[in-house]
C-alpha cells in the first residue's frame, strides 16, 4: 500500500520530492563562523580546520573559537588549497595552480598541533587540478578535476567529463582510476568534483562546486564508471567535506557564501 501511495503521489505531483524509506536523514547540528571556510574542511578529535586558498584556520570543535592560523608565504607560496583530510595528526591538503594552465597539483602536509607546513608531494603537470585526497586500506584516493569552460579550445583544457578518481598505493604509484557517471557530471557542470571522502557503508561521498548535495558513489564491479547510489540533500554549498571519524555519521562541510562551517548528522537506515 505504501509503495502504491508513493507511485500515485509521484504521478499527481511530479515535482514533489519525497524521502524514500531507505534514504538517510540529514539533521543540521550547528554552524560556526569561519572566514577561511571557502574551499574545504578537515576535522579530528578536538578541532576542525577551515581551508581557504592560502590560509588555514584551526578551530575548537566545542566552542567554535579559532585557536591557530596558517598563511602562505614566500617559502610556501600556495595559491589554491582545496579539501583536506587528517591522518595520524597530519593534515593533508589537495593543492593546485588553478586557474592556470596547464594544471599542476600537489598534496601539502601540515602538523595539526602547530599548523606548521611539514611536507609536500608534487604531481607536477598530471591529470588535472587536484581537489581532494583520502586514504583507505592500502592506498591513496584522489580526484583530478577538469572544468567545462568556454576556453576549452586551449591545448591544455578539457571538459569536466575528464574528471577522474585515481587510486595510488602508499608510495604514490598509480594502481587504478575511475570516471564519474553522467548524471553526477551534469550536476557538477560547468564545474567539477570539489570534495569527497570515503564514508559510512564503505561508499565514496563527493560534492560539486555549488550545490547542497552529496553524491553517494560505489566502486563498480566491472568497468571504469563509478555507480551513483543516491543523492543526499545537505545544507552546504558544495566544496570540501570531511567525515568526523570519532562521531558516527557526523559530516563537516562549508557554506562558502556565509563563510561558515556546517555540521550535519546523517542517520542511515541500517544504523538504527
Amino acid at each position: 500500500m505504501k509503495c502504491l501511495c508513493f507511485i500515485l503521489l509521484s504521478l499527481l505531483f511530479p515535482n514533489l520530492q519525497m524521502l524514500a524509506a531507505d534514504d538517510p536523514v540529514a539533521e543540521l547540528i550547528t554552524r560556526w563562523d569561519a572566514p577561511e571556510a571557502t574551499q574545504g574542511i578537515a576535522v579530528d578529535q578536538h578541532h576542525f580546520y577551515a581551508i581557504a586558498n592560502s590560509v588555514i584556520g584551526k578551530y575548537d570543535k566545542k566552542t567554535g573559537q579559532r585557536v591557530s592560523l596558517w598563511k602562505a608565504n614566500e617559502e610556501t607560496p600556495l595559491t589554491h588549497l582545496n579539501a583536506g583530510i587528517i591522518i595520524d595528526s597530519k593534515l593533508y591538503c589537495a593543492s593546485s595552480n588553478y586557474p592556470q594552465l596547464p594544471e599542476a597539483s600537489s598534496v601539502e602536509i601540515f602538523d595539526t598541533a602547530t599548523l606548521n607546513h611539514i611536507g609536500s608531494h608534487s604531481f607536477g603537470v598530471y591529470e588535472g587540478s587536484l581537489t581532494w585526497v583520502d586514504q583507505r586500506d592500502d592506498g591513496w584516493w584522489v580526484v583530478f578535476a577538469h572544468y567545462s569552460k568556454k576556453d576549452n579550445n586551449t591545448p591544455f583544457s578539457k571538459p569536466n567529463t575528464y574528471t577522474s578518481l585515481v587510486k595510488f598505493d602508499r608510495r604514490w604509484r598509480r594502481t587504478g582510476d575511475y570516471v564519474f557517471p553522467k548524471e553526477v557530471l551534469d550536476r557538477f557542470d560547468p564545474h567539477s568534483c570539489s570534495g569527497g571522502s570515503w564514508g559510512p557503508g564503505g561508499y565514496i561521498y563527493c560534492t560539486g562546486h555549488d550545490l547542497g548535495e552529496l553524491y553517494q558513489l560505489a566502486i563498480p564491479k566491472a568497468g571504469p564508471t563509478l555507480k551513483l547510489v543516491r543523492t543526499i540533500k545537505v545544507e552546504i554549498t558544495g566544496q570540501g567535506i570531511a567525515w568526523d571519524r570519532k562521531q558516527s555519521g557526523m559530516l563537516y562541510g562549508i557554506d562558502r557564501a556565509k563563510r561558515q562551517v556546517v555540521v550535519t548528522k546523517l542517520t542511515f537506515p541500517d544504523s538504527h
